[in-house]
């Protein structure tokens, strides 16, 4: 099992902010104040089958960037264009187009300013992100609430991959063709979020 407390650094941690960001650990939180576009990738590489949990809180204090929006997620992401396909080997901006051309599973909570829940397959095609229709939620069972913890668990399982929310399932997917390896990366843009309790279990 791989974990983070948040009790030292963020040796475990890329950062690719967009602009500048305001990311630290404390007393076992992770938290992200960023005013565009930031992605956090955790350095180990994962080999499926894997589970990552974590708890997150969408900050509603009157900050600059509490938005409560874009509880965002990269999964089993790997880069084609990159030495081994590492996504660590070619770092980027943190603009959200510039991932356009991973391969990896996202999912995007409470997006769009807190409007759409979405699961997509990218494809490694700039300008490319598939979504089937039933991934595309807008119901408030989906979306976030203020300052409230929520606990996510991203699946990749052979085939089965899935997104569970607080023990329900938000979307689930069968991979004809899954990605076995690849990075997990927190992904927000211009929100304030809290992360706690972040596991990752291998077979």
């Amino acid at each position: 099992m791989l974990r983070d407390d948040f009790r030292r650094d963020l040796s475990q941690w890329a950062v690719e902010a967009e602009r500048p960001a305001k990311v630290s650990v404390r007393d076992g939180i992770l938290d992200i104040d960023a005013p565009a576009g930031i992605t956090l990738w955790f350095r180990p590489e994962l080999q499926a089958p894997v589970t990552i949990d974590y708890r997150v809180l969408a900050v509603a204090e009157d900050g600059p960037n509490d938005a409560v929006s874009d509880v965002n997620a990269f999964w089993m992401a790997t880069d084609p264009a990159a030495p081994d396909e590492s996504v660590l080997d070619r770092p980027r901006s943190g603009a959200f187009a510039e991932y356009d051309t991973l391969r990896t599973y996202y999912v995007g909570i409470g997006g769009n300013r807190n409007t759409t829940t979405r699961l997509r397959r990218y494809v490694g095609r700039a300008g490319d992100r598939p979504i089937l229709p039933q991934h595309d939620r807008s119901d408030r069972a989906a979306l976030l609430e203020p300052n409230r913890w929520t606990h996510v668990r991203l699946i990749a399982d052979g085939r089965h991959i899935a997104v569970e929310r607080d023990g329900k399932l938000l979307f689930a997917l069968d991979d004809a063709e899954p990605y076995l390896h690849g990075h997990f990366g927190l992904r927000t843009t211009k929100s304030h979020l809290r992360i706690r309790d972040f596991t990752v279990r291998t077979a």
